[in-house]
């Protein structure tokens, strides 16, 4: 399903936009003295109607289109495991070389005085 974000299409996002600034702007509407009291419910009614215009003339059929099955072709599929194997190869190496001149460094007694 393509244009979907969290299982859920762009028209619920629009609702959810639509509804969130009415309701915002009605309690900002509400506080207001005079007419500009009373133009709450024209806002009110103007989301209503564009809901329902949303809802009645929908864009896209409600059943998806098949989706047409693609073929995935993994065209470095060599090349993969040639770096694979590199890589195998670098990392033993390095660890026979922390191996013996880190981990096996020899340690030497130190000179005694002579009298």
């Amino acid at each position: 399903m393509a244009g979907t974000v969290l299982g859920v299409g762009a028209g619920v996002f629009i609702f959810a936009l639509l509804w969130v600034s009415t309701l915002l702007l009605c309690a900002l509407l509400s506080r207001a003295s005079g007419v500009a009291r009373f133009s709450v419910v024209f806002v009110f009614l103007g989301a209503l109607s564009i809901t329902a215009a949303l809802l009645l003339l929908p864009r896209a059929s409600e059943s998806p289109a098949p989706e047409v099955e693609m073929k995935i072709v993994d065209a470095f599929f060599i090349g993969r495991y040639v770096l694979l194997a590199f890589l195998t190869a670098v990392f033993l190496g390095g660890l026979f070389l922390v191996l013996t001149y880190h981990i096996l460094e020899p340690i030497y007694a130190k000179p005694l005085r002579s009298c």
